[in-house]
């Protein structure tokens, strides 16, 4: 931009570099916007240099990063000035205020068009300019026409042409209807004649665009694409200027191969001939040297070379010339160099011919493991696991399991799922598989899915010649004085199964494997007793004639479990017990599993998914699911049984198995001659999606470091705060008369999210509204999740923020339509003005069918999300509460009707408000002292100092004093303290008393299966 002679601009700017804060900048700024709104109400006394100055400044403002929402139609009268330096300020300002649907720009389409038609080069290129930056539809419609006629125009210079070309891609990206293809093939082929480099590098991005959406009509391109090749690489007739680093337009020959990759053969043998021929040239010279730049030029030739060869399914000469090609660079020292050969090499085995030539490279392959570099570890990984096969298995599994022992934590789940497809994919026996899978298992247990010990588990059942090694192994593997709680499973599983097998080996008898085996039981989660104790049961039944010591152990433990609160471990304590005292019997209703049913591995049908699944595919159908508007929308992928499934295989984690991929245990209790019945703990996941599982992810908005908000003690252990509708003081929201009832008490979930920042807003039958939030200071970020839950699509969908004065709020916009099984996710802006106990609702509605729902919510945006605890020390406390002496900054207040509760238990409210309690500061044991710090637009932070005093003699009353540096804030704060105290009861979960014993004869063989409460599980999922 040429300022020169701007005086006025120029001291604008240097005030603005010269202010000594950001609150000195803004006062400059707005200073100034109000200067300029003045001079523009009293337009006609503006010469056109003060217009274009006063433009150059709004320019300069909006740069800054401040909102100007004035003076657009002055930017915009500037195109149409006369003279250059006006109408060059009108066209770059405009270009960058104002977006494509704004109302202004349909003011300025006839000066646009004009320029373009007209002589003037120099405004033909602004006007081309402002069309390829802003798009839009309706100059798409208005000006291609006139876009083409300069494109094919041989009156134009090429500075033109080029402008032009770019300018029809931009419009053709935005309405493909612009270019007629009928009448426009040809003209494209005779473009691709043209001599000037620039105008052919621009017309080739204009035709990679056209033939990714209809190669069939530009077949006559093809050929004149392969003869420009041939011309760079001869360097015939290629100016120094488009010459980089030695290398003839590099740019221009890899658009120039990208669009023979849209093509899907070449049927002409001189045309593929002399195709390859140019191939062949870049292949043999492409070297590694010391310029950086040079390779940077040279290696994208290539590798967009490498991409057309493996398209045209070239010889297998020169792909064995590119796999040398490949070997080369994956040895060299610059990572980026070895990460794209790693790339192109995993690309490459989709050529079956080239896998035993790969192969030779495998040592260097392996050693790219242990790269610093995880992006090229990663690679190193996929591209072993491709090139497996029965020869080389053995090999690279060992080599995965050896690397297991010290790869990232972000690396060893995909690494240990990949190594369990390798080993039972390409497996020379099966006890060097169960070898493996214990291994993996022992090193990486935290990262090793379920469904691989079921598979190991499944393999053993079903081969008689392998029970007896895999049982030895088990037990070899408890020796260990610490072992990961899966290996605990298997090998109590196993051994249940088949120790018996092993009773002549020294160690172990079923007293030693009982002995072994319950050693662990301490360390073990809850999910895994049930498994424990089915192994007892079956040991205690493969002793006979039973041992009376053993014996009365496994009872004794029977009978400990017996008045367990898990419904589970309590009904196989409890039927156990009884049917281990029918002797003989035993034998037959705990008779060993039999084999299981043949069908295709899970882990082999994941494997199989992720290869169908191409990183191409993902690319379209993510492209395919973007909505027009902000929101994103994420499909619910998983197939009607519930179970996910797995695009990638990439770091997973398989939750629990449908009846497919049963667990041993659970078919064991199935199998059991109906003597038992499974309490599943969890509903099926086919009942209702998992469509706010992204609330469990980051969530990351800008902020002063340091002031994250501290996590709520109760919601970390599962605990969710608020019960009572009526608690806040807002205006109640009316009676909704939908026919379709929501899932769930709303107001419960409402006080439960005051209190945390994610879970579950609204559910029906329908949808699924989550949140997810982030505060920091007087900013919060809020993204809401709309699920989905059914086959058909919510249509009419419509989202309406109504926010209280205090609050500004905004909301992306949200589509109209939400995909079956899709999750949108709504980001919502919010910023705390001032302080107030007002709550912003949103008002929601869809269709569904013939239903109609409307729905009014209040979002949880409430006071205590804009605190944030701090810890005072005496000497800083008490100067300042006494400093606030009095009202209206400190006001105290004698509260009745208190709901009882000790000390500690108000503490912990205390801290889920976000006010932290400072313990030792009032020399009295009954009363609490807690401070926090407020933040707000206008009162910026504040702290505030809360002092409760309580009367051990009558619990149901104290005194409360709020302190605070303001008088609105010291009120709402004690209302809303007050509120919490009075109305809103905390629930508690306490553990429930554990049942008395019974009398053995008293006791129920099956007790009854416990209800689930669906807020208490969603609270655990959370």
């Amino acid at each position: 931009m040429a300022l020169s002679g701007m005086r006025g601009l120029s001291v604008f700017i240097s005030d603005i570099r010269n202010c000594q804060n950001k609150e000195q900048e803004r006062l400059r700024v707005d200073k100034e916007l109000g200067k300029i709104r003045t001079r523009f109400k009293n337009e006609k006394g503006l010469t056109p240099y003060e217009k274009k100055k006063y433009v150059w400044k709004m320019l300069y403002i909006y740069m800054l990063g401040y909102d100007v929402d004035f003076g657009h139609m002055e930017a915009v009268s500037l195109i149409s000035a006369p003279k250059y330096p006006e109408k060059q300020v009108g066209y770059i300002v405009t270009s960058s205020l104002l977006n494509e649907n704004h109302d202004f720009l349909r003011l300025a389409i006839n000066t646009v068009r004009n320029d373009i038609i007209g002589r003037n080069e120099t405004f033909q290129c602004l006007a081309l300019t402002l069309v390829g930056n802003i798009g839009g539809r309706e100059f798409a419609e208005s000006l291609a026409p006139d876009v083409q006629k300069l494109l094919i125009s041989s009156s134009c210079r090429p500075l033109v042409r080029k402008k032009a070309a770019l300018c029809l891609l931009r419009l053709y990206r935005k309405n493909p209807d612009v270019v007629n293809v009928d009448g426009w093939s040809d003209r494209m082929a005779q473009l691709l004649d043209e001599r000037d480099l620039g105008v052919l590098t621009s017309s080739m991005s204009l035709l990679v665009a056209l033939v990714s959406n209809n190669h069939e009509a530009y077949w006559s391109c093809l050929p004149k694409c392969v003869k420009i090749l041939e011309r760079l690489a001869r360097n015939q007739d290629v100016p120094q200027e488009y010459t980089y680093y030695g290398i003839p337009s590099p740019w221009l020959q890899v658009k120039t191969m990208r669009a023979l990759q849209y093509f899907p053969t070449i049927e002409d043998p001189n045309t593929r001939r002399s195709l390859f021929e140019v191939l062949q040239r870049i292949l043999m010279g492409t070297d590694v040297v010391k310029n950086v730049n040079k390779n940077n030029a040279s290696h994208a030739v290539l590798f967009e070379a490498l991409a057309l060869v493996m398209h045209l399914d070239a010889e297998k000469e020169m792909m064995s010339q590119c796999v040398a090609l490949l070997g080369k660079f994956i040895a060299v020292r610059e990572p980026n160099i070895r990460y794209l050969g790693l790339e192109n090499m995993t690309r490459m085995l989709m050529v079956t011919d080239v896998q035993d030539i790969i192969k030779r490279h495998q040592a260097q392959i392996i050693t790219s493991l242990k790269d610093p570099d995880i992006s090229i570890r990663r690679r190193a990984l996929d591209l072993l696991y491709g090139m497996c096969d029965v020869s080389n298995a053995k090999d690279i599994v060992e080599e995965l399991l050896q690397y297991l022992s010290s790869a990232d934590f972000a690396m060893r789940e995909e690494l240990s799922l990949k190594a369990a497809i390798l080993a039972e994919k390409f497996a020379p026996d099966l006890s060097w598989y169960v070898d493996v899978i214990l291994q993996l298992i022992d090193k990486a247990g935290d990262f090793v899915s379920d469904d691989i010990w079921f598979r190991v588990v499944q393999f053993v059942t079903n081969n008689e010649d392998l029970q007896p090694y895999a049982a030895l192994k088990a037990r070899e593997y408890l020796d260990k004085p610490a072992i990961h709680e899966t290996m605990v499973k298997v090998s109590a599983y196993i051994l249940g199964e088949y120790s018996h097998l092993l009773a002549r080996r020294p160690g172990c008898s079923p007293k030693e494997i009982f002995n072994v085996i319950h050693e662990k039981l301490p360390t073990v989660s809850t999910s895994t007793i049930p498994i424990l104790l089915s192994t007892y049961a079956k040991i205690l039944m493969h002793t006979q004639p039973p041992d009376q010591e053993l014996q009365k152990q496994i009872w004794a433990i029977f009978s400990k479990y017996e008045s367990c609160i898990d419904a589970e471990i309590q009904q196989r304590a409890v039927e156990y017990q009884a049917l281990s005292m029918k002797g003989a019997a035993l034998m037959d209703v705990l008779a060993e599993m039999p084999k299981f049913p043949e069908r295709q591995s899970s882990l082999l049908r994941k494997a199989e998914d992720a290869e169908a699944d191409t990183a191409e595919q993902s690319a379209i159908k993510l492209r395919a699911q973007q909505q027009t508007s902000s929101a994103l929308v994420l499909t619910d992928q998983r197939p009607a049984n519930g179970s996910p499934s797995v695009s990638q295989l990439g770091p997973v984690k398989v939750p629990n198995m449908s009846n497919v991929n049963q667990s041993p245990a659970e078919q064991e209790l199935t199998h059991a001659n109906g003597a038992l019945t499974v309490v599943d703990p969890q509903p099926p996941s086919t009942s209702s999606p998992d469509l706010l599982g992204d609330l469990l992810g980051p969530l990351a908005i800008e902020g002063p470091a340091g002031t994250a908000p501290q996590s709520d003690p109760r919601v970390a252990s599962g605990l969710e705060g608020g019960a009572n509708g009526e608690a806040l003081a807002i205006a109640p929201i009316e009676e909704q008369n939908n026919t379709v009832q929501p899932i769930g008490d709303i107001a419960e979930r409402f006080h439960a999210l005051c209190l945390k920042d994610s879970g579950v807003l609204y559910e029906d039958p329908y949808i699924q509204i989550g949140i997810k939030a982030d505060w920091r200071a007087h900013h919060g970020r809020v993204v809401l999740f709309l699920g989905n839950k059914n086959t058909a699509p919510l249509i009419s969908v419509q989202a309406l923020i109504l926010p209280p004065a205090h609050l500004k709020m905004e909301l992306s916009l949200v589509p109209e339509t939400i995909p079956p099984r899709a999750q949108v996710q709504c980001p919502l802006e919010v910023i705390n003005l001032q302080p107030s106990r007002d709550l912003a609702v949103l008002d929601f509605s869809y269709k569904f069918g013939t239903h109609v729902v409307n729905v009014k919510l209040r979002l949880p945006a409430v006071l205590n999300k804009f605190l944030q605890p701090i810890s005072v020390s005496a000497e800083e406390f008490f100067p300042q509460w006494r400093s606030l002496s009095g009202p209206p900054l400190k006001l105290q207040e004698v509260v009745r009707g208190v709901r009882p509760m000790p000390l500690a238990e108000m503490a912990n409210l205390f801290n889920s408000l976000q006010l932290m309690v400072c313990p030792g500061l009032d020399p009295n044991t009954n009363n609490l002292v807690a401070s926090t710090t407020f933040y707000s637009e206008r009162t910026r932070a504040m702290l505030c100092l809360i002092r409760i005093e309580t009367d051990p003699a009558d619990r149901t009353q104290l005194r409360m004093t709020i302190a605070s540096g303001d008088p609105t804030l010291t009120f709402e704060l004690k209302e809303f303290i007050k509120e919490h105290l009075i109305s809103i009861p905390i629930p508690s979960r306490a553990p429930a008393p554990m049942p008395a014993p019974m009398p053995p004869q008293a006791r129920p063989t099956s007790p009854p299966t416990a209800s689930l409460d669906p807020g208490a599980l969603l609270a655990g999922l959370l």
